[in-house]
């Protein structure tokens, strides 16, 4: 890029920081305190936070199930456990493992790695023990923070792997537990509690390693370069945050998608509304108890949201609101449409990558002119649909989504990193784009299913299910078939017991769609199997009888 272009850039990013307040008057001292927390920690997931806390510091920073937390007092909890952990019986840790829910205990240990220049592995809250015991000793972890629930998986884990430390990040019964602790019991809040005020040597923030969702393998370990202020205002010119204000962060944030919402809230000095498990309603009440202008979420959240009771929905207004962003899967097109006429046209659908972030951004005119669409790219990134050869497919026609963004893939943390193409990264994604632009993700790569010659993407088949209203959620993947390759199994989870034939089911594709994509197998389930982020699981599903 040259001056002029880079000039334009930079000038294109400041509108948007000014539009959103995230520039703004404020006392001379506070912008030298802030260039001097950019100067310390660069680019890093951390740096948002001493921003917020130069900024606001006695301002409410983070509210959970425990209560709430200036951004000061998140600052000094961050710098008093990063000293108790360093100076615990094996010595300053290689990397801080964090299997945590959505609370106080995550952040504190996600900072507190930052403050002592090593690696922060965030942990999926729903992996088994076997998984959980085979990231952490690939990551070569040394010191794991977890909440009680998962002591049973953390004792297994420290009993392959010798020398894993274990501290509590959340304990169930807070003042018991605090009071009489058990032999050998490390509790992170006696951490901060004995070492209040102080500090550790200044060190550069070590990498946040977020892992892969491994719906279908083992979960990959990655770490990406931030894009800086053009990535932010790419964001903010898609979705109206503002800074200073509140936002309820429902979706997981050891996942990618949860963990950039609340570096961006932190970020834009926001105060961030946490529950350490999702409840549909409640979710509903922080809003608006809180007065929030903004609710980030995964899809099947706001499914759930909108399963609820009729005279349970009319009970909030969510009148503060100005947008519901959601990622991580796809979204069911009734259930947004349902949302935006229920509490007015606020759901932007983001389509992002573990490995690329922010791809693009699905506004609510997109998603009322095609509910499953995830919208256009965000300003700085460039989409390409290709073929197997790499040349680009026409409008209309699936194709390979290659792109190339703001920010870049640093890598995976076992070495090996995304194919690229010609400078594009090689998304795994498959879909296509409409004559406006707007894209609209069709599966993964190699989701595609061959059955007796004839491609197929589960998607549309999905989409065609679920239409019946009797369904309340479908995945369709393929199974091996002896005459076929492959063939089409259909797992429906119905909207009331026995509601569905499957009879009915397969009539219904058929109507729409052409006869090699007519499932075979309809398996009737009672939930689908999900990951923490909301993802369904495919290696989960039983077998067709």
């Amino acid at each position: 890029m040259n001056n002029r272009g880079r000039l334009r850039t930079q000038l294109w990013a400041t509108g948007h920081l000014l539009r959103s307040r995230m520039i703004g008057p404020m006392r001379p001292d506070r912008y030298v305190g802030m260039t001097r927390v950019l100067r310390r920690y660069g680019p890093h997931a951390t740096t948002g936070f001493a921003l917020a806390a130069n900024r606001r510091p006695d301002a409410t920073g983070l509210v959970d199930d425990r209560g709430s937390l200036t951004w000061q007092q998140i600052q000094d909890r961050a710098d008093a456990l990063a000293v108790g952990l360093a100076q615990l019986s094996g010595g300053q840790p290689t990397s801080v493992a964090i299997l945590c829910r959505n609370h106080r205990g995550f952040v504190d240990a996600f900072l507190a790695a930052g403050r002592l220049g090593v690696p922060g592995l965030l942990l999926n809250t729903g992996f088994s023990g076997p998984q959980l015991a085979d990231v952490l000793e690939r990551e070569q972890a040394s010191l794991i923070v977890y909440d009680e629930e998962f002591a049973g998986l953390v004792a297994d884990a420290r009993e392959r792997i010798p020398g894993l430390t274990g501290v509590l990040g959340w304990v169930d019964d807070e003042v018991a537990t605090r009071e009489q602790p058990t032999a050998e019991q490390l509790i992170a809040e006696q951490l901060i509690d004995a070492h209040r005020g102080e500090r550790p040597p200044p060190s550069r923030p070590g990498r946040v390693v977020i892992l892969t969702s491994g719906t279908t393998g083992t979960p990959k370990g990655a770490t990406r370069s931030g894009g800086g202020p053009e990535e932010l205002a790419a964001m903010l010119e898609r979705i109206p945050w503002h800074a200073e204000e509140t936002v309820v962060v429902a979706a997981p944030i050891f996942h990618a998608w949860g963990f950039g919402q609340l570096v961006i809230g932190a970020t834009m000095a926001c105060t961030i509304v946490l529950r350490r498990r999702f409840d549909p309603e409640a979710t509903l009440a922080l809003a608006d108890q809180h007065r929030a202008t903004g609710i980030a979420l995964v899809p099947v959240m706001l499914e759930r949201i909108m399963e609820l009771p009729a005279d349970v929905l009319d009970r909030y207004a969510l009148d503060t609101v100005r947008f519901v962003t959601a990622s991580g899967s796809r979204m069911r097109g009734e259930a947004v449409i349902a949302f935006m006429d229920r509490f007015g046209d606020k759901v932007y659908n983001s389509y992002n990558a573990t490995e690329a972030g922010q791809i693009s951004v699905a506004s609510p005119a997109d998603l009322r002119h095609a509910p499953d669409t995830a919208g256009r790219p965000v300003t700085g990134t460039t989409v390409k649909l290709v073929d197997d050869d790499g040349n680009e497919v026409p409008v209309g026609e699936v194709g390979r989504i290659v792109l190339r963004g703001a920010s870049e893939f640093d890598g995976y943390t076992a070495g090996d990193s995304k194919d690229s193409l010609d400078g594009f990264m090689v998304s795994g994604d498959v879909g296509r784009m409409d004559a406006e632009g707007r894209l609209y993700v069709v599966g993964r790569d190699d989701d595609m299913i061959v059955s007796g010659g004839e491609n197929v993407y589960p998607v549309e088949v999905e989409r065609a299910i679920g239409e019946l209203s009797e369904v309340r959620e479908v995945v369709v993947v393929g199974v091996d078939d002896e005459k076929y390759g492959q063939r089409l199994a259909a797992y429906v989870v119905p909207a009331e017991p026995e509601a569905v034939d499957a009879d009915r089911v397969r009539a219904h594709v058929k109507a729409r769609l052409a006869g090699y994509k007519v499932p075979r197998d309809v398996v009737l389930l009672d939930e689908l199997p999900r990951n923490a982020s909301g993802k369904v699981v495919a290696r989960d599903l039983p077998e067709p009888k």
